[in-house]
Order: C-alpha cells, then structure tokens, then sequence
C-alpha cells in the first residue's frame, strides 16, 4: 500500500476507513433517517451502518421486492434493527410527491436525508415526465424530495435542537459535464448526448444543490448543513452500463 494512500488525516481515518470504524461508538438511537437506493450498492452498506448505530432508517427504494429483501438481511444480522422500506421512483415525480406525501402524513421526525441513489451511463432516454433519465433521477428527483422534506426537517432541528443533515452523493465526474457545463437548452435533445457528460452535469447539479442549500440555512438561521461528496472508486451495479474492463466494472463515482 502507497504511504499516501493509507495517511491519515486530522480526523484520524483514511481512505481505507470503514463506515463501522467511522461510526464507533456512536449512538444515534434518537435519529431518523431516509436514504435513497437502499436496496443495492452503497445505499445498503449506509442503511446497515445506520442501523447498527440505532438510528431508525427509511429506505427508498424503486423495487420494493429488493428492498425487502435487504431490509429482511440487515434485520436478521442486526435484531434490534429500525427498517422500513417505502417505494420511490426518482425519475419520476409522482412517485416523488407521492412518497413525500405518505412520509409527512406519518409524523415521523427527520435528521438524515441521504441523497445517495442514481444511474450511470446510460443510453439516451427519457423518464415517465419526458426528462432526460440521468438528470430526472440524480438531480431532479432529489432536488423535488428534499423541497417536499425541508419543512420536516427544519421542524425536527427546531424541536430536537440537534443538528439536521442533507447529503447528496455526487461524483468526482462533476468536473467532466458538457464543454458548456449543464446543457440546460437542450436536456432532453437527443443529438450530442453524451451517457458519460449527461452523468457529469447530472452530478455537477448535485454539488450546486448542496451549495444552494447552504446558502438557504444560513440566510435562514437553519440547524441544518447540506453535503456533497464523493464516494470514490467503487465497483456497484451502478456501473452496469459501462464496458467491462479486466473482468470488472471498474469506474469513478
């Protein structure tokens, strides 16, 4: 292993530092959570995590068979485990509004939104509201669940006088959108697309969503702080529609 690669920084964790290292300890017992694509990938590893802390965790997911599925897993390593599984379709946004909806009416309170679910790569397509697939599911369906959620949360840090977080899992590939940055005239055009540059620009939305957000809690006096960040390398099923290299799916978030 490189020195570089394993140093760590102020915190005392690197690069190689797993999410139960990170989180020992801890006890957020008192926490909701709602992290989207927690069926697969990433958003199953937070789920778990999440849940092995004691925070009560909503996973949105779009198959419901599949989120069962993990929901039942994690249960069955982690007894004490708070999971439920609600359905929720990114890409399109009666699914949003809907799923935002049936949250709101439980009057369950809201500390975490972990924006975390997405497609790669894909060829062009449009989604359900004739809107470019990868922009539809990474920024817009997120940008429309965390609007219809902001009034929830920002109750829940008022009243609980705790810290709310929102966190938008975006890429590196941020910095590789469209030459002219988010194509913003031509979304849903067909010519020029690119499946690589269409997921930048979709990721450089995410990063602009988190810096607007700030913005608003600060102007606002909020207790709740926006995050974008980037998982790094990580071979998931999000990478299905990229060539394989060596055998693997290997690519950058």
């Amino acid at each position: 292993m490189w020195p570089l690669l394993s140093w760590k920084g102020a915190s005392g964790f690197s690069r190689y530092s797993t999410a139960e290292q990170v989180t020992h300890g801890i006890d957020a017992s008192a926490l909701t959570a709602i992290v989207t694509g927690a069926s697969s990938g990433i958003g199953t590893e937070t789920t778990r995590v999440l849940a092995l802390r004691g925070v009560h965790v909503i996973m949105a997911v779009r198959n419901m068979d599949a989120g069962k599925h993990v929901r039942d897993a994690i249960a069955k390593e982690i007894p004490s485990a708070k999971l439920h599984a609600m359905e929720l379709d990114l890409s399109c946004m009666a699914s949003v509004h809907k799923f935002a909806s049936d949250f709101n009416s439980s009057g369950l309170p809201l500390n975490l939104l972990i924006n975390n679910a997405g497609v790669m790569a894909v060829p062009f397509m449009l989604s359900k509201d004739k809107m470019e697939l990868q922009f539809a599911t990474n920024h817009l369906g997120h940008f429309l669940l965390t609007n219809l959620l902001l009034d929830v949360m920002k109750k829940t840090a008022r009243e609980t006088k705790t810290e709310g977080r929102i966190v938008n899992v975006s890429s590196d590939l941020h910095r590789l959108p469209y030459p002219q940055g988010i194509r913003f005239h031509k979304l849903n055009e067909p010519s020029g697309y690119s499946s690589f540059h269409a997921y930048g620009q979709s990721k450089l939305a995410n990063v602009l969503h988190a810096n607007e957000l700030t913005r608003h809690f600060k102007e606002e006096r909020v207790n709740i702080t926006a995050n974008a960040l980037t998982p790094g390398v990580v071979v998931t099923n999000l990478f299905r529609h990229l060539r394989v290299v060596n055998g693997c799916h290997l690519s950058f978030y």
